[in-house]
């Protein structure tokens, strides 16, 4: 795809990218493959999908209470626990606002910890990672921003998002569609968005704007960016995903140059 080839203009050191259609077809890709990057919050995509296999498992249910009072594991991965960014203290009641917080991923993971009494790290390589082949990939550090990986591994992962084998599609339909429609609350780095829509784990682009996404992205595209210069995206419609890695921060390079590389990408996808 010669659209993945605009990589070479980015303000970035290293960067590697690819598009994987949903039957795992790579049908392009641009920079090293191979190649580890920190993921950053392209974390909790991966933190999010172990938590709705424990929950096919019966480790966990959606409603098991987990955080603050009155906040269950469906809360947390909605980003409507309460629960600060990177502090864990409430600031609102479950439910009433959508707060983006790491500290309500780590809790979720510390929840599913304690449910099945491996730790989170050991139960997600062994439910994710080696099911998919993911053999570059680890977490090192927090379930909510600590993950290592590389192209390779997440279009794997990519592939799965779109084809799932480890989840009932039924579970992965439901996790990406919005959950507690109507809040409103801050995109990192995009500022205030009215609604703020998330699904169980994933962002969902719907109208937001600006977004990380291009705007050519259909309103069902899901996925994640992280502020290490990454981000995930499947765009259903298109039929698609794209990963992106990077070794710059997330800053104003990346709002300016993400959203045109990928109505590029889909341009070439549509063509």
């Amino acid at each position: 795809m010669d659209s993945l080839r605009a990589i070479d203009e980015w303000p970035v050191d290293n960067a590697s990218v690819a598009v994987v259609a949903a039957d795992g077809t790579v049908l392009g890709q641009h920079g090293d493959p191979e190649r580890t990057y920190r993921l950053a919050s392209v974390t909790k995509l991966l933190t999010a999908y172990t938590a709705h296999i424990a929950i096919e498992e019966g480790v966990v249910e959606l409603d098991t209470p987990a955080g603050p009072e009155g906040s269950t594991v469906r809360h947390l991965l909605a980003h409507t626990s309460g629960l600060a960014f990177n502090e864990h203290r409430a600031m609102a009641a479950p439910g009433t606002r959508r707060l983006y917080s790491n500290a309500g991923f780590e809790v979720l993971a510390d929840t599913l910890a304690e449910h099945s009494g491996i730790p989170f790290a050991e139960y997600q390589s062994e439910a994710l990672f080696v099911p998919l082949g993911m053999a570059a990939t680890k977490l090192d550090g927090s379930p909510a921003s600590g993950a290592v990986s590389c192209v390779r591994d997440l279009l794997a992962f990519a592939a799965e998002l779109q084809r799932p084998t480890l989840l009932d599609p039924a579970t992965l339909s439901t996790a990406t569609q919005v959950a507690f429609p109507g809040l409103t609350g801050v995109l990192p780095g995009f500022g205030h968005q009215k609604p703020n829509d998330w699904g169980l784990g994933f962002e969902i682009r719907d109208s937001k704007s600006p977004h990380w996404t291009g705007a050519a992205s259909s309103p069902r595209t899901f996925g994640h960016f992280g502020q290490s210069g990454t981000f995930l995206w499947v765009d259903p419609d298109a039929g698609a995903a794209c990963v992106a890695l990077t070794d710059r921060a997330f800053g104003p390079w990346a709002a300016e140059v993400w959203p045109a590389f990928t109505d590029r990408v889909l341009a070439e996808l549509t063509a």
